[in-house]
């Protein structure tokens, strides 16, 4: 194989660990698996990471630099919070459904964060993040609806990842659809209902008054 650019180097490492987790877990996810997935030499991991724990760090925040919404709010304008939301869950789910390998990778990276000293803050890093990405989604569906959010938009925010995470972990442990869209459902009208009408602007009140010369 000919020499590899550093970068190039970990970007293919980070790509063959996240497959092997996805399908083995983080504990077989050894430095020999990953070069072997990557098809690379194991001297080759060396010239790209100091260790193991940095690899998995470093993956925590690559795979998160490509997620971009928690919900997929597309609605037209003036729809219902409650069905904007609806909408965006059932989306996020079809997401969940189509690919289960990178769902388990993630609750698994997450567990290993947690469980390895010095790496907490990846795992806070992580979901930081989700509430991040909740929070513009959130906003984004308000501004759609015409609604306004009555409840802080952090609070909001941590509501719908807890809400997706859980809803995630028991379809991964029981594969019920059917239970997972009736908590979707619940959990669409429960955030909608912390939200109310955006105040309508007066028109005529708010337009300049017209004076007559004198």
């Amino acid at each position: 194989m000919a020499r590899l650019p550093v970068a190039e180097r970990r970007a293919r490492l980070l790509e063959a660990a996240f497959t092997v987790i996805a399908r083995s877990g983080v504990s077989g996810a050894t430095t020999r698996a990953v070069v072997e997935e990557a098809g690379m030499k194991l001297a080759s991991f060396h010239y790209a990471f100091t260790s193991r724990e940095e690899l998995l760090a470093e993956l925590v925040d690559a795979v998160l630099d490509t997620q971009q919404e928690v919900l997929d709010v597309d609605a037209a304008p003036g729809s219902p919070l409650g069905t904007v939301l609806h909408d965006g869950l059932i989306r996020y789910f079809d997401g969940v459904r189509r690919d289960p390998a990178r769902e388990r990778a993630m609750f698994e990276l997450t567990q290993y964060a947690l469980r390895t000293p010095g790496l907490a803050p990846v795992a806070e890093r992580q979901y930081e993040r989700y509430r991040e990405l909740a929070r513009r989604s959130l906003e984004e569906a308000a501004t759609r609806s015409g609604a306004r959010w009555r409840a802080p938009l952090d609070d909001v925010a941590g509501w719908l990842v807890a809400l997706t995470d859980g809803v995630t972990l028991a379809w991964l442990a029981d594969g019920d659809d059917t239970r997972a869209l009736t908590t979707l459902s619940f959990a669409a009208r429960a955030l909608a209902a912390e939200a109310a009408p955006a105040p309508v602007r007066d028109s005529a009140a708010a337009a300049p008054a017209i004076g007559v010369a004198r």
